[in-house]
């Protein structure tokens, strides 16, 4: 497996006594920790065992006592609820892109990439960037080579002479906080209002500045998520998947925002509001997720996260199950780092009672399920009783498959929008539009069940990232996945 890695930083201290393991999990004031703030973390590998052990143990209880079934049941009943206010949501109207007049008093926008060793996609995306349908005037590129050692250098030396708006800043041998240090060390550079984020595989629409930019005359809004699509479809089993698992994931965000709850950052194809950018403190050089952790602090502030599902950004997906491993765990892990770095503001509620609601269900759905699901099989097993935790799992799982059904639909509907009148789908509609429906609903249908199947990878990514944090000290280590532009076979991680 090819892999490239970003610098390491020893995020963990060595297991201390008992005393300081609860010393350091009691509350603290507010002046001792401000919300919302990236602050350095050396005991999640205690507060993770801590946590496990909880979910364990209070899992077997419940199996032990005749009330367990009332607590699930309770539980069951909220997330009910939850779920009906969710699935009937509708998602906000998306504002017109800005007009000519209107690019005058746009804001003037700084493009971030954190680069290293993207010989193979940094012309593209550079090029891409510098050409979009938005004055040279108002916008700025600043692409951030973290010590390539292959030709990017170059590449970036050549294109720096042809685009005026594009600005190359390297950093050393040794430079730490992998690419959330990279974007803190240009932030205080950079002169934009609005600070936009990409991936170095990012294919960029050319009118994203014109579409996005008219979300932020809401106040309070601290920045927006554009939604993410593959780039390199084929007929490989994971691509197909994460094409089901994207679109799942914009329904998620669209049906969770629409109804006062959290929207998330996915790393590429973010837009973030200096001013909250500031307000909580850049980003998190002591986590291996920007993007998840950001997004807590920015709603610890008081700041919303918007999605838009019209265009969106493509990048490579991973071709390989090694791969798609290495990169889930990643993922699940920053995910779950974020729970035990800020569980004090949230349980506090300092997000506002609706996020937290939404976060706490969340939280049940993504990490505690696949947690408690060891335990629960075992003591329904040595019990001769079903799992505890049916009745919860019998509503998310509908739930996933309906949102993965409609999550494509809307996606197939963007894409039909946009295509050109004259295209064969289109004749063909023309021609027989009950037949060309029926069928794209049958593909549709089908691409979810095969999604939704697949979605299950990640019940043991979960299961082992948990359990492994609360076991093992960890280095922190940033790894990057390497793209290969256009030879879509050859991506891994």
């Amino acid at each position: 497996m090819q892999e490239s890695s970003w610098p390491e930083n020893d995020s963990y201290s060595e297991l201390e006594s008992l005393n300081s393991l609860f010393a350091d999990l009691s509350p603290l004031s507010d002046s001792e920790e401000p919300s919302g703030k990236p602050v350095r973390r050396d005991r999640r590998c205690q507060k993770a065992a801590v946590a496990l052990v909880i979910i364990w143990s209070g899992t077997i209880a419940l199996h032990m006592f005749t009330w367990g079934y009332w607590v699930v049941l309770g539980l069951t009943t909220l997330m009910g609820i939850h779920a009906v206010r969710f699935l009937f949501a509708r998602p906000g109207m998306i504002p017109e892109p800005l007009s000519d007049e209107e690019l005058a008093t746009s804001p003037f926008v700084s493009i971030m990439v954190a680069a290293k060793n993207e010989e193979a996609v940094i012309g593209r995306l550079v090029k891409t960037l510098c050409d979009l349908d938005y004055p040279s005037c108002r916008y700025e590129v600043w692409i951030i080579d973290d010590n390539s050692t292959d030709r990017t250098p170059m590449l970036l030396d050549q294109l720096a002479r042809e685009y005026e708006q594009l600005r190359v800043f390297r950093r050393p041998k040794g430079a730490g906080g992998g690419k959330s240090g990279a974007l803190n060390q240009v932030l205080p550079l950079a002169k934009g209002d609005i600070i936009a984020v990409f991936d170095a595989d990012a294919q960029v629409p050319a009118d994203i500045l014109r579409c996005v930019l008219p979300l932020f005359q809401r106040p309070n809004l601290g920045a927006v998520q554009v939604r993410k699509a593959i780039s390199n479809v084929s007929n490989n089993a994971w691509i197909r998947g994460q094409v089901a698992e994207m679109a799942l994931d914009s329904f998620l965000q669209q049906q969770r925002i629409a109804i006062g709850g959290i929207g998330e950052l996915r790393g590429n194809g973010q837009f973030v509001r200096r001013q909250a950018l500031e307000d909580c403190g850049g980003w998190n050089e002591e986590t291996i997720t920007d993007d998840l952790d950001l997004t807590f602090r920015l709603h610890l502030k008081r700041w919303d996260i918007d999605f838009m599902l019209i265009p969106a950004v493509e990048e490579e997906g991973v071709t390989r199950a090694i791969a798609l491993w290495h990169q889930r765990n990643r993922w699940a892990e920053g995910g779950y780092q974020r729970y035990l770095d800020y569980w004090q503001p949230i349980f506090r509620n300092r997000m506002g009672p609706l996020k937290t609601l939404d976060l706490f269900v969340f939280w049940i759905i993504q990490y505690v399920m696949p947690t408690a699901m060891v335990p629960d099989l075992l003591m329904a097993v040595l019990r001769n009783r079903p799992m505890l935790l049916t009745p919860i799992s019998g509503i998310t799982l509908p739930i996933f498959i309906y949102g993965m059904v409609v999550g494509l639909r809307r996606v197939q509907k963007t894409q039909r929008t946009q295509s050109i009148a004259g295209a064969d789908d289109h004749a063909q509609s023309v021609t027989d539009p009950g037949a060309g429906n029926n069928f794209s609903l049958l593909r549709t249908l089908l691409q979810s069940l095969y999604g939704f199947i697949y979605m299950f990878h990640w019940l043991p990514v979960v299961a082992s990232v948990t359990a492994r944090i609360a076991i093992r000290p960890k280095r922190l280590k940033w790894v990057k996945t390497v793209h290969h532009g256009t030879s879509p076979d050859l991506v891994t991680e």
